[in-house]
């Protein structure tokens, strides 16, 4: 399952800038084609990180395991951060509902017009298949 987080207040719209985000929506996406899932939501208490200099390490610790994030803004060391982590930053100019965005990435997941959703999905189609031999192999399937 591919996992896909949304920087957003109010868990419906993605409207917030990464570095100063109330919080995270995460839905996965299975490759069948199905409903998207809410996986889970993360928040952040504001007071808890009130004058603390760097805001990002969370944010960006809280994505581990996404393909992707989508958020209103976001700075150049964030985005130098999440690439390294292996998680694609995606910028929208204009508040857009979640379940817009869904909609949008199930149409493209097929027709590969979006090029970090078609690396994820090789990603994680190659893992299912190493898993897959893995579990063989304890079962004995090798010998």
């Amino acid at each position: 399952m591919l996992r896909v987080a949304f920087a957003s207040n109010d868990r419906s719209t993605v409207n917030q800038h990464f570095g100063a985000t109330a919080g995270f929506a995460i839905y996965g996406l299975d490759s069948e084609g199905k409903r998207p899932l809410l996986l889970e939501v993360i928040e952040f208490d504001a007071a808890a990180m009130d004058g603390v200099e760097d805001k990002l390490a969370p944010r960006i610790d809280a994505l581990a395991g996404c393909a992707a994030v989508y958020c209103r803004a976001i700075g150049g060391s964030a985005v130098r951060q999440l690439l390294a982590r292996g998680v694609q930053p995606v910028r929208l100019d204009d508040e857009e509902t979640i379940d817009s965005v869904l909609a949008q990435l199930q149409a493209a997941a097929g027709d590969g017009s979006v090029p970090w959703l078609e690396r994820a999905r090789r990603k994680v189609a190659e893992s299912e298949a190493d898993d897959r031999f893995t579990r063989m192999a304890e079962e004995g399937w090798a010998e």
